[in-house]
């Protein structure tokens, strides 16, 4: 070759033309359908080759491995394993709303669509419901091409005589471009389409009166609400969730219809990983029972029939695949040829003009067909007037072709006719049939050139091919529709199994919890000289609160403390608190539970447990202490209690009622008992300490050995108001300082 045969062409300019032609090649022939029959290129090339095999729905099955034979080898040169996919997919009825191929053998399950077994063990044939795209192919209907070599031709589109493409929907990824188009339901859209036929001018709101909305082949719902849904359909993008079908048997949870394309196997790992993580404590058993007969039910088993099954759904819809999200993207070959995303109506008008069109053809051509066999038919008629002059010409004439021609006056089609029949049915030609049959297609003649000239009979037609299609194939809804999901992930404290337990405070600073109220703090081992400071009983799903000598309140999950059956740890490893500090209380109870708040400088207050909460690990700022105090325990609130019982360390006793003192969220909180600050700031006096009594409390005070003990009709006279010194107790005047506990006879703390 010479340099002058050479085409010069830059780089950049080869990568953009090579790169384009793949997109058109991708966008066309591969991965998204026409809007025509809703077929991709190898579905399309898969049900022809099947229906030149002979596999109609009527026919015997034959193995699968014929077909993609022939489909790679005739129409689609590709790999075989690619094509056979793709006949699995129009195979399986969790696939395709309405399936195309009739399958025998293993065919691959919804739990996992690629188990089917090889093509060479598998069996098909086309379905009933194929017929509806390939029955009139054969009738002029459509456009023919080559094929990949030349040397046979294939349909370029489907005679379709329904809007397959929302029937089975369908999905694919182009090259910039992608198509996710959902099914629907048969009845729908035909009814739909008539509105479309009977009034063009039908606006969406009215169709979406008739189309629901999406429609899958189990009982799983939609969630989609009406303005999501129009959205969708009007602009032919959007999205929707599909939830899990579910009943509840006693103490289990029946789920028998799974998300489009959800996995049941993947589910129950979904759940056990969580039962693992100990986040659905309710939970004690999965099994998957599905069979033949059952493909989907999956098993789970309740604690107990006291477990809210409808909670735990919402928990898992938010958490597994029991509940998915889907694109709505409804881009397609338009009848133009490029790609268009359509509007729902848009889609339905489109699909009628290449219905109205390709009826047209069909009408044409059985047109052409009639006038051919009419043509002929008058050709028969006119020698039957004179049989035995024809029967001589045949036998006698060197040219009968000619001499037929001239002496009946027949064109050379009616002539060919004539002479391809046998003589001796030349002899049985009955004039009235051949009369009976000139009068039949004279009126099928005039009756298709009646709706080729009308356009409302045209329509008619069509409309009466879909109600008759509706009444063949048409199903009732499955997949309900609801306006929106309650799914919700459960928080920490709901995954936490509620059981009793005992929070322990040691005086270095080490906490632990034991399981149960019936465990004494004081007969746990202790670290070298470290003995109890403080414990509070509760359950494992609330919030302990620890109050430091600065009167910080932080909060720990009672559940994460480690087990009492070792020594525990220290707090401030789990707490970022001021260097120096002691711990000086812990608390547990509920959000409305009321506790008392008081310190050594005779301060105090009521709070609501919700109050000493703190969302940080520093801490917060609860009780602001007075100069020179300490911090005391916190002391637990009962709804018997009526009033508050103080005493110093001189032994002066101060009792009044609750009333008295504030609920407060934070702060310096109010007097409590009156102690001078002078005093105070000596450490010659200070409030020991402080306990809630009932009516019929008694209370008794110990220093040491020494002991008072004092009956209710004994500590009224102590019964003074808030923020007086108090009166001292006869027996115990003489002694240094009072300390420690004071004990009702319903309540150790």
């Amino acid at each position: 070759m010479t340099k002058d045969q050479f085409e010069s062409i830059s780089l950049k300019k080869y990568a953009e033309e090579s790169y384009l032609n793949y997109a058109m090649y991708v966008i066309l022939d591969r991965a998204l359908p026409n809007v025509g029959d809703g077929l991709k290129p190898v579905q399309r090339r898969i049900l022809y080759a099947m229906s030149e095999l002979g596999l109609d729905a009527g026919a015997k099955y034959k193995k699968s491995a014929r077909t993609v034979g022939d489909v790679i080898g005739k129409f689609h040169p590709h790999g075989d394993s690619a094509a056979y996919e793709a006949m699995v997919l129009m195979a399986q009825n969790f696939s395709f709303k309405y399936p195309l191929v009739d399958g025998q053998g293993n065919w691959g399950s919804q739990d996992d669509p690629k188990s089917f077994a090889a093509m060479r063990y598998t069996e098909s044939k086309l379905t009933a419901f194929a017929n509806l795209l390939i029955s009139e192919l054969k009738s002029g209907t459509v456009d023919w091409q080559p094929n990949f070599d030349g040397s046979l031709l294939e349909p370029v589109i489907f005679p379709s005589k329904i809007p397959m493409i929302l029937l089975n929907g369908t999905s694919g990824i182009a090259v910039g471009m992608a198509t996710d188009i959902a099914s629907h339901n048969i009845n729908e859209v035909i009814d739909a389409t008539i509105k479309l036929i009977d009034k063009p001018k039908t606006d969406l709101k009215d169709i979406l009166k008739i189309i629901n909305g999406p429609d899958f082949s189990n009982h799983a719902s939609i969630i989609a609400n009406s303005e999501e849904l129009y959205e969708m359909y009007a602009t032919g993008r959007g999205g929707f969730k599909i939830q899990a079908h579910w009943t509840q048997e006693q103490n289990q949870i029946i789920i028998n219809a799974l998300p489009y394309q959800a996995s049941g196997s993947k589910i129950l790992e979904q759940i056990a990983d969580q039962m693992v993580n100990k986040k659905l404590p309710m939970v004690v058993d999965l099994s998957d029972e599905g069979d033949h007969k059952e493909p989907v039910r999956l098993v789970i088993t309740l604690k107990s029939n006291r477990v809210n099954a409808s909670d735990l759904m919402n928990h898992l819809f938010a958490s597994t695949d029991l509940q998915k999200s889907y694109r709505m993207n409804m881009n397609l070959i338009s009848l133009k040829g490029g790609p268009k995303v359509f509007s729902l109506v848009d889609l339905l008008k489109e699909w009628l003009v290449f219905r109205k069109e390709t009826v047209k053809r069909k009408l044409e051509h059985r047109l052409d067909q009639v006038n051919d066999r009419l043509h002929i038919l008058e050709g028969l008629l006119t020698i039957f007037i004179d049989i035995d002059k024809v029967i001589k010409i045949i036998r006698n004439s060197e040219q009968p072709k000619k001499d037929l021609i001239k002496n009946f006056k027949l064109s050379d089609i009616q002539a060919n006719a004539i002479l391809e029949i046998k003589l001796r049915q030349i002899a049985k030609l009955e004039q009235i049939k051949l009369e009976k049959e000139k009068n039949e297609l004279v009126s099928e003649q005039d009756e298709i050139e009646k709706v080729l000239k009308s356009k409302s009979r045209l329509k008619t037609l069509i409309k009466n091919e879909l109600l008759e299609i509706k009444d063949n194939f048409g199903d009732e809804r499955k997949s309900p529709i609801i306006s929106e999901s309650e799914a919700k992930v459960f928080s920490e404290e709901e995954t936490i199994v509620t059981e009793p337990i005992t929070v322990v405070l040691s005086k270095a600073g080490w906490i632990r919890s034991a399981k149960g109220h019936e465990i004494d703090p004081s007969s746990l081992s202790y670290k070298g000289d470290d003995s109890l400071q403080d414990f509070a009983r509760g359950k494992s799903n609330q919030l302990a609160v620890f109050l430091d000598s600065n009167g910080k309140a932080y909060s720990i999950p009672s559940h994460s403390l480690p087990s009492a059956r070792g020594m525990g740890e220290p707090i401030t490893g789990r707490l970022n608190a001021d260097s120096g500090v002691k711990f000086i209380s812990s608390s547990i109870g509920a959000d409305d539970d009321k506790f008392l708040i008081m310190n050594s400088g005779g301060y105090g207050y009521i709070a609501e447990y919700k109050n000493m909460i703190s969302n940080k690990k520093s801490g917060r700022a609860f009780m602001r202490l007075p100069e020179n105090a300490e911090m005391l325990k916190a002391i637990p609130l009962r709804n018997d209690h009526t009033h508050i019982a103080a005493v110093s360390n001189i032994g002066k006793l101060l009792i009044f009622e609750i009333s008295e003192l504030p609920i407060l969220g934070k702060g310096k909180g109010n007097k409590i008992i009156n102690i001078p600050k002078d005093k105070l700031a000596a450490g010659e006096e200070f409030m020991a300490h402080a306990q809630l009594l009932a009516i019929d409390s008694s209370l008794r005070i110990e220093v040491g050995k020494r002991f008072v003990t004092l009956k209710p009709k004994d500590w009224s006279e102590y019964i003074l108001t808030r923020a007086k010194r108090g009166k001292k107790v006869g027996k115990l005047i003489n002694i240094e300082r009072l300390v420690e506990e004071l004990k009702t006879a319903k309540e150790d703390h």
